[in-house]
């Protein structure tokens, strides 16, 4: 069996057809590994769901962040309004199946060899405690009341781990690293504000994956999310988020002794305003800053 993980869809469901057409992905052979944000932004966020859930054992996907965000506005009106490229999700006559058959994805996926999650891991987790972490959550969501917990989601404190975290912001916490993480300070402190290239950063923090001694550097950590970080390799890391919503590219990662990395281009499926950063399209960059938080 193959195994190849993709980056972040957004809805753009074409191109995702396209990709699985490239790597010839036969359902009944190989398996795919979604790093998360199936969903929107992009035009056919629906088709997207309705089409990697229909592929039941033969893919696994993680939440993203954007996903997390698809969840919220299932129960909180304020958010699900007609500007919402969700709202066709949200009206879809099998709209209730998606949102409990999304709620009950994972944000930590692991085989022997490598592990899949959407953003990134404080670096006092080692693997136990990142499978601990995840469980809680997962066990949050998949329960009757998950409503509770995403009313009160969205936040960036606590922004450093603490065993003594409990209840809310414990969760609150668990999410925004599988979910939004991308830098930190050298103690794992978390930052939302800065979401550029390598190297646009203040002094004081560096990509999550490059905190000295953190107590994961053992796991193979595949993850998406960071589309102006595009595809990176580095010591036991794989970032495969390469831009596909801003014109970058769709990518898939054949897993094994021997990576191989399948991409194709993309249109440009949203137009970036003043709030968007879009490192894949060099001609779009100027003044521009990323806007991929929930």
């Amino acid at each position: 069996m193959s195994i190849y993980a993709i980056g972040d869809i957004q809805g753009c469901f074409d191109d995702l057809l396209r990709l699985l057409d490239a790597i010839s992905f036969n359902e009944n052979a190989d398996q795919l590994w979604f790093a998360g944000d199936l969903v929107n932004r992009g035009p056919k966020s629906l088709e997207t769901l309705r089409f990697v859930k229909s592929l039941g054992n033969s893919a696994c996907t993680v939440l993203g962040n954007h996903d997390m965000h698809l969840l919220a506005a299932s129960c909180l009106p304020k958010i699900a309004d007609k500007k919402n490229t969700l709202s066709k999700v949200l009206e879809a006559p099998d709209r209730d199946e998606l949102i409990d058959w999304l709620r009950h994805r994972p944000l930590f996926h692991y085989n022997n060899d490598f592990c899949l999650l959407h953003a990134g891991l404080p670096p006092q987790w080692d693997f136990k405690k990142t499978q601990k972490m995840a469980l809680i959550a997962e066990q949050t969501l998949k329960g009757p009341d998950y409503q509770v917990f995403l009313k009160q989601m969205y936040g960036n404190k606590p922004n450093i781990w603490s065993n003594s975290l409990k209840g809310i912001p414990r969760l609150r916490f668990i999410i925004n690293c599988f979910t939004r993480m991308r830098y930190c300070d050298a103690n794992g402190r978390l930052d939302f504000a800065n979401s550029g290239p390598i190297g646009s950063q203040p002094k004081n923090l560096m990509p999550w994956f490059e905190v000295p001694k953190r107590k994961n550097a053992d796991m193979r950590v595949i993850f998406g999310h960071w589309s102006t970080l595009g595809y990176y390799e580095g010591p036991n890391c794989y970032a495969i988020d390469t831009g596909c919503l801003w014109g970058g590219q769709l990518t898939a990662l054949k897993l094994g002794e021997q990576m191989q990395r399948i991409s194709i281009d993309c249109p440009c499926a949203k137009k970036p305003t003043k709030n968007d950063y879009v490192s894949v399209r060099p001609e779009l960059n100027k003044e521009l800053l990323e806007l991929s938080d929930i």
